[in-house]
This record gives structure tokens, sequence and C-alpha cells, in this order.
């Protein structure tokens, strides 16, 4: 049996567009989700590789794997089998996923089957939305031995899995839907932080959109009225004291008036979002475990109290390892811990 990638039998959670010929991936977490009887399943994409060992991620019964993509293919209609010798009179779930961020966009075009597609699962209620860096994309999440040290060498995005991010974790624990406004290196301001080298974007040019980057295809607006979370988290900070211009890490945090802007900066993302969002939102800011200098987390906790005075539900998490607890990425058991932070928080919140 063929799905076609509009059918009402797919679930897709995050920002997809969906165009005639396919539903685009470009954000982190991304997927789609169908269920089924039969002993195999296929998918049919169309990927486009911009750089890194990049695969498609999915998930079945619960059990995690990839189908690793090649450049040879960029542009081409493929079709991966992502599972065979199933039980054939069981009902399957699978969740077809982004593992990455920037480094690979793809469209799917459909899902087929040996046998037949049932309906999908009903979608939580609880919506979450994040935006964030490279943590909150799951880079470097697989490299398991590296726990509480730095990154290992030329790993070249092979690590990345969104699935395993503090991020979806927290859904998952929460039971509840996710988008995953996330990018690694990315800052508050175009023009710092690391995503997009030389020219560096920022979130000011990515929290509203769909197609965020310029490898992906036409950039494109995102439509706010398709999602409304009961929470947004934002959890940027780490990359910001970047300089694009110059290439150097001196923006300086403690200075005042470098300091009064980033937050605006920030301010302005939040109140913009706000203003599509309302007050049934709550707001989350948050930094990570990842090691980074506690004065930019002053900063945010002054941003939160100036948006709680214009009357915007602003919240200011610290995790009890907060910006020490690794000097490389937090890998899956990290994310883990974070997680089970956040998650409790946010319950706390709701």
């Amino acid at each position: 049996m063929e799905l076609c990638h509009k059918s009402e039998k797919i679930n897709y959670y995050g920002r997809i567009d969906m165009k005639e010929d396919g539903a685009y991936f470009y954000f982190p977490s991304s997927s789609a989700e169908v269920r089924f009887k039969g002993t195999e399943i296929y998918a049919s994409v169309n990927a486009n590789i911009v750089w890194g060992t990049v695969a498609l991620g999915y998930v079945i019964d619960g059990r995690m794997g990839q189908v690793p993509l090649s450049r040879d293919n960029n542009g081409k209609d493929m079709t991966y089998q992502l599972a065979n010798s199933l039980e054939p009179d069981k009902e399957h779930t699978l969740i077809l996923y982004k593992r990455q961020a920037a480094n690979l966009s793809f469209s799917l075009k459909g899902f087929s089957c040996d046998g037949e597609f049932t309906l999908p699962p009903e979608k939580p209620a609880l919506k979450l939305e994040f935006y964030g860096d490279s943590v909150s994309a799951g880079e470097v999440t697989e490299a398991y031995d590296f726990v509480g040290r730095s990154d290992p060498a030329s790993h070249d995005s092979a690590y990345d899995n969104s699935y395993l991010s503090y991020t979806w974790q927290t859904a998952r624990l929460l039971g509840a839907q996710i988008q995953n406004v996330s990018q690694g290196g990315i800052a508050v301001f175009d023009d710092t932080g690391y995503f997009h080298a030389p020219k560096m974007i920022g979130m000011e040019s990515v929290y509203d959109k769909l197609c965020y980057f310029p490898e992906g295809g036409e950039l494109t607006e995102w439509d706010f009225s398709r999602y409304d979370p009961d929470i947004a988290v934002f959890a940027l900070g780490q990359n910001d004291k970047h300089n694009g211009i110059t290439d150097k890490d001196d923006i300086d945090i403690y200075d005042t008036k470098t300091r009064t802007k980033w937050k605006e900066g920030y301010k302005d993302i939040v109140r913009n979002i706000h203003a599509h969002y309302g007050n049934n939102t709550k707001y989350i800011f948050l930094t990570t475990l990842l090691m980074h200098d506690p004065e930019w987390d002053k900063a945010i906790d002054e941003a939160v109290c100036e948006l709680k005075t214009e009357g915007i539900p602003a919240y200011h998490m610290l995790f009890k390892r907060n910006g020490a607890a690794t000097p490389g990425h937090p890998r899956y058991q990290e994310h883990k811990e974070m997680a089970e932070e956040l998650a409790a928080y946010i319950r706390g919140i709701l």
C-alpha cells in the first residue's frame, strides 16, 4: 500500500512546508508519524546534503535507527527501506525525522508498505516549542564516550541526533508535541555567532522562517497560526560572544551598551512571537550545561524581569549544573539530565 505525503494518515510535527511535490523538512526534530500493519516499510524522499555525514532518522516500535544519505543522490527521488521482517499481524508505529539541522534538507514524497496503513495516533494536547542553538538541536549527542569532555575530533556531524536532545526528550517525558526551531552556532543577531559562516545568520532572521537557510531553497515565512504552543523555550546566549565580522570572541556582555543592545534584540524576538501567541503561551529562558560565562545568565535574568514588567509571562530556569558540566556538547546522558529537570520545571508552571 502506498501513502501520499498529503495523506491524513500521516501526523506531521515541526515546521513542515507542504507542497504539491512533497512535505519539506528544514529544522531538526521535524517528523512524520504513521501506523501500519505489515512486515516492511519504505520512505520515498528527495534529499539535499549541504555538508557533513548525514542520515535520515527513524524510530519504529520504539527502536531508533538511521539511513545514511549520499551526496551522489542530491536532488533525486530515492526510496529507502526503513524496516523489514516485522511481525505481520501487529500494528507498528514509525516516526521518520530530521536528525540534523541546516546541513540537510529533504522532502518526503510518501510511504509504502507490504500491508496497510491505519489511522495515526491522536496528537498530544500539550505543545512545546524551542528556539535554540546546537545543544537544543541535539548536535554530537551520540558521542557517548565523551561525557564531560570536549567533542571528538572531525566528527563531521555523524554524532548529531535531534531525537536524543533534551528538547525532544522533554517533550516525550511530558507527552507533548514539539516544534524545534534550533540551529548549531546560532546567536541572537546576524553577523554574530557561528551559523552560516562567513555571513552569519542569527535567530533574528530565523525565528519567523520555515525554510531558513539559502541552501535549503527560497527563504519562506512561517505562519504562526499553524502552531500555538503552551510553552516556548528560548535557549540562546552560548554563541553570542562571537563577533562574526572580525571572527573573534570579543562581544563583551559586561559592557553596559552591549548588554542593553543584546537584551533588547533578544526581547524583540520574544515580543514579536508573543504578538502571535498571547498570554496563553508561557516563555522559559535558559542556557544549558555547556560551559559558558555565567554573566550571560545574569543578562538573561534581567531580560526576563523586564519582559515581566511588560506583562509577558516569562520565566528563567537554571539547571543544577548550568554552564559548568562539560567543555564539549552535552551527550545523551547529559541531555537526559536536562530533560528531567526541565520537564519537572514545566510541570510546576502548568
